[in-house]
């Protein structure tokens, strides 16, 4: 039992009437695939998602550049590695079972100089062990594939993809409602308790006056999947997180329509081994357009994604977190860079036209921003695996690491496993 459960005066151990067997809090796409997942290993199961918008997939899920991602960045035989190839394929088959339109595009990733070059032959060589379907080729290949990229070698992997990771979210809501499940849009979670027979979740309607009364909603397992909120969630279920949630702006420019045939596949540098982001890359979209990005900025409010947006509170809690200034060092450099080319567009526009060099600063038009939820530690390293707390009837998922909206389905199945293991 958990320091901080109480007694609900039920015998321990048997929730009582009106408790669902699952609520799920979150709406992304990590949520509701975990509670897609409970229901498929428990049919028949009472399970209520909570999501405090008006839609699901409202923040990381729904701003992120769309890709069905391979996995050749990760440590072979590693979690991550594992989930992202299984991933990969398990949306596809979600997409063709119900009708989601996805593309199978390909990636390239392009190095620019012999440094990145030595970087590529060794991502490629990961990508064997990885057992990735990828290819090498040089710069008199690469230009005749891509006649508009310029490199000295790249890498070609035919597992990736594209797809709108909302209408995903949205099919799966759909889905759990047809398995007898509940989504509730427009709720927002008060507090949250945790006794010896059950959680209770109180909850208001989002932009609800303050002073509303709140509702009780029980559940004998609760699953928290906040994403950016999530350090939140937990000190508001009285866990003591060690680590906060710090906003990391992910910002894009689209290309105008004359540029949408510029390239045929996705094009990605060679990823700098001492940043935790993959660079700013092209990206081709399902609606045809062409996106760039993202870059990665310091932001100043955890739901902002209008430029310049700062929320008060969001700042005050990373400024309070002594793990945030032990982070600072680290990366001021690179920070710094990076928000200078938020604000200077030819700096910008530099990260891309040295493998597209044709194209200019009229060409990057705007997009909508999206923001990384980071989890930053208490010794100031960012987390990049998974992250859990755990009590006898709370799961915080507090880290689901990139990609996770590809990894979704199989991270849900290692988080069911966890609640039914309880």
């Amino acid at each position: 039992m958990s320091a901080h459960a109480v007694a609900s005066g039920r015998p321990a151990g048997q929730p009582g009437p009106g408790v669902y067997d699952f609520v799920v809090i979150g709406g992304g796409i990590v949520g509701l695939a975990t509670a897609m997942e409970l229901l498929v290993k428990r049919p028949g199961a009472s399970l209520l998602v909570i999501e405090k918008e008006d839609d699901v997939a409202a923040h990381q899920t729904g701003h992120n550049s769309g890709v069905i991602h391979a996995g050749i960045y990760y440590t072979p035989g590693s979690l991550k590695a594992r989930l992202c190839k299984a991933g990969a394929v398990r949306v596809r088959e979600f997409a063709d079972e119900h009708g989601i339109p996805y593309r199978n595009t390909g990636k390239l990733i392009v190095a620019t100089d012999d440094a990145e070059l030595e970087r590529m032959n060794a991502l490629y060589e990961r990508a064997l062990v990885n057992e990735l379907d990828v290819e090498k080729i040089d710069a008199a290949e690469l230009r005749r594939r891509e006649p508009n990229i310029t490199g000295v070698g790249a890498i070609y992997l035919t597992t990736t993809g594209i797809i709108d990771y909302r209408l995903v979210c949205r099919k799966m809501a759909e889905v759990i409602e047809a398995a007898g499940g509940t989504v509730r849009l427009s709720t927002t979670v008060a507090g949250i308790t945790e006794s010896l027979s059950e959680v209770r979740i109180d909850v208001v309607p989002s932009r609800a006056p303050r002073g509303t009364e709140r509702e009780q909603v029980y559940a004998a397992q609760l699953i928290v999947c906040a994403g950016i909120q999530a350090d939140r969630l937990a000190a508001m279920a009285g866990l003591n997180p060690q680590f906060q949630m710090v906003p990391f702006r992910g910002e894009y420019y689209r290309l105008p329509a004359s540029k949408n045939d510029i390239v045929s596949t996705l094009i990605y540098p060679v990823p700098d081994p001492a940043l935790p982001f993959l660079g700013v890359h092209l990206t081709l979209m399902m609606d045809g357009g062409v996106t760039v990005g993202p870059n990665a900025v310091m932001g100043f409010a955890r739901e902002g994604y209008p430029k310049w947006s700062v929320n008060p509170a969001d700042v005050a809690d990373f400024a309070r977190f002594k793990g945030f200034w032990k982070l600072v060092p680290g990366v001021l450099r690179t920070g710094l860079a990076e928000q200078w080319n938020s604000m200077y567009k030819p700096g910008y526009l530099k990260l891309i036209t040295k493998y597209c060099p044709q194209l200019t600063t009229a060409d990057l038009t705007p997009e909508p921003a999206g923001i990384r939820a980071q989890a930053v530690m208490a010794d100031g390293s960012m987390a990049e695996d998974f992250l859990f707390l755990e009590t006898p009837r709370m799961t915080h998922v507090c880290n689901a690491p990139s990609p996770a909206a590809t990894s979704s389905m199989p991270i849900a199945e290692l988080i069911a496993q966890k609640v039914l293991s309880r």
